[in-house]
């Protein structure tokens, strides 16, 4: 049976929906998964040995110049893509419009959450045929219900597993000493966490003898990278990574910390500790989900942050 899945954004909502397809294989071996995923986020659904083939779109860059996107044919070439294959179901796991439009280009029956359950309700015009599954349940576990009703086994909420094949995909980066991983990047101004404040618990880490990694994407992440590790040499700031270097850095860390961002999801879905930090966000419903993971406000204080994070990595 083949099924395709469109869930092309955002890093957090992929790795949401990565336990959903272990659930489903499980159910089905004889499953195979086809998925729709924006060009930058590819990887995260080949980390899934049930995925088969992903099919890369470019929504966020084809926006930006529709009229070069319809004269180089890019998006006649991702369609016929698309189109090339009839699938047993489709599943559109976003809910979102643009999600409902790539469901319904597709060939086959077409599936996703009710109106009344979905972020933008007239999505679920686009579905053959649609599951209503309860907003006070967490993200991960509202995705795995919808692949569980879609494909007709019974859903257990644990237990819990991303399915990444961590030996076959990831290169895991061996440290010459032990590294804690910041992940002070993200994409709203209302879930930062001061840089004055990761500065000193960078100062707190590296006095008790680890090294602290920054990664950044932005102009601007890496600016608050180099005020967060300047004047201390052990403060790394890491160049540009591919999203499977970056997991290699964090399954080889102690562990990491983070505010509310995609990489924060990436690091539960490896079951690595982590202390996250959320401000607007409701971490019972979007939170990172798994194994070893704290939340706190976003307005607590280096010194405690610090002293939860080490109550978690040294099972206190």
């Amino acid at each position: 049976m083949r099924v395709l899945i469109v869930k092309v954004s955002s890093l957090g909502d992929i790795i949401h929906t990565l336990p959903a397809v272990t659930d489903a294989y499980r159910a089905h071996p004889n499953l195979s998964f086809d998925w729709v995923v924006e060009e930058n986020f590819t990887e995260v659904p080949s980390w899934h040995p049930a995925v088969n083939n992903v099919i890369p779109i470019a929504i966020r860059r084809w926006r930006h110049n529709l009229l070069n996107t319809y004269l180089n044919r890019e998006f006649g070439t991702f369609k016929r893509k698309l189109q090339g294959v009839h699938y047993d179901l489709v599943i559109d796991a976003q809910g979102l419009i643009k999600s409902g439009l790539i469901s319904r280009l597709s060939r086959g029956l077409t599936v996703g959450l009710s109106n009344s359950t979905i972020r933008e309700p007239l999505a679920a015009l686009f579905y053959n045929k649609a599951y209503s599954v309860s907003w006070d349940d967490h993200a991960v576990d509202r995705v795995r219900q919808l692949f569980s009703r879609a494909l007709n086994y019974n859903y257990e909420q644990y237990p819990l597993d991303y399915g990444i094949d961590l030996e076959n995909k990831l290169r895991v980066v061996k440290a010459k000493k032990s590294h804690i991983v910041f992940l002070h990047g993200t994409t709203r101004v209302g879930k930062y966490w001061p840089k004055e404040k990761w500065r000193y618990l960078a100062g707190i880490a590296t006095g008790y003898g680890y090294d602290v990694f920054l990664p950044w994407g932005t102009p601007d992440e890496k600016d608050r990278a180099e005020f967060i590790g300047k004047g201390n040499l052990n403060v790394k700031i890491l160049g540009r990574k591919s999203l499977s270097d970056l997991a290699a850095f964090i399954i080889s860390s102690k562990g990491v910390i983070a505010v509310d961002t995609g990489l924060g999801h990436l690091s539960a879905a490896l079951s690595k500790s982590t202390v996250s930090l959320y401000g607007p966000t409701n971490p019972e419903l979007c939170g990172t989900y798994g194994h070893n993971q704290i939340h706190l406000e976003l307005d607590n204080e280096p010194n405690y942050v610090w002293d939860q994070f080490e109550k978690l990595t040294n099972g206190m």
